[in-house]
């Protein structure tokens, strides 16, 4: 299976360095009550999202590592252990949570650096089981910064999001909403873009309009302002959380 014919990983590393820089940037000057403050994530505090973007490097770091090596390294020891690390972690220091993002995304870097171009093709396990060349690893991981930045919520929000990731991820979303059984017809209308897209569409689905990065933060579970709306004021569908 060769690697996706856009991926470019010189770009796409420039890419996820940039995005880091900014999340760092803007947590620079959280206090120590800011850190403990909720974020957009239901039961988790900031602390909780900037260990789990920490934790993240760290899992992609041991993907990457696997695929360049061929001796298994696993992402996480078990979803488990993962949550755990989260856990214990969330309640330091901003000082150090922030030397942890740094520190973690720099070893990321270091690792992805070092991939030959032929492994980047090879397959690897993700501790939910999944099995993917590990080129995944890298999408994945400028995905996690960029949402997670947003979950902050300090300031960024959807529409600071590069449109074509928007684009991308949201076409991504829709495909993968279509593959699910039970998900309610939904007809989606980008009005930035006057682009459609459909989720098992139905002659009387309804249609739900907003920006591009207003209905990928709504397909991801994102509580973020402007929300989609539908025209007459009906309610949203109500779809399954991804992932």
């Amino acid at each position: 299976m060769a690697a996706a014919p856009d991926f470019e990983p010189a770009r796409l590393l420039d890419r996820i360095t940039a995005a880091t820089e900014r999340l760092l940037e803007a947590a620079a000057g959280l206090s120590a009550a800011d850190v403990r403050a909720p974020s957009l994530l239901p039961g988790w505090s900031r602390g909780h999202v900037l260990t789990h973007v920490a934790r993240n490097a760290d899992g992609g770091r041991n993907l990457l590592t696997w695929a360049r090596t061929g001796v298994e390294t696993p992402e996480y020891p078990s979803m488990t252990a993962r949550a755990e690390q989260i856990e214990a972690g969330s309640g330091r220091s901003p000082d150090a949570l922030i030397a942890d993002v740094r520190d973690s995304a720099a070893q990321f870097a270091a690792a992805y650096s070092r991939m030959p171009a032929e492994a980047w093709d090879h397959v690897v396990r993700w501790t939910a089981g999944e099995r993917y060349p590990v080129y995944r690893a890298a999408d994945a991981r400028l995905t996690e910064v960029l949402i997670h930045h947003v979950d902050l919520a300090i300031g960024h929000t959807p529409d600071d999001w590069p449109p074509d990731f928007v684009e991308d991820l949201l076409r991504r979303s829709v495909a993968s909403f279509n593959t699910r059984t039970g998900t309610p017809p939904t007809r989606l209308h980008a009005t930035d873009t006057d682009t459609r897209y459909d989720i098992h569409p139905t002659p009387g689905s309804p249609t739900v309009h907003g920006s591009q990065a207003s209905l990928l933060a709504w397909l991801l579970g994102r509580p973020v302002a402007p929300v989609p709306a539908t025209k007459d004021g009906s309610p949203l569908p109500h779809l399954p959380a991804l992932g």
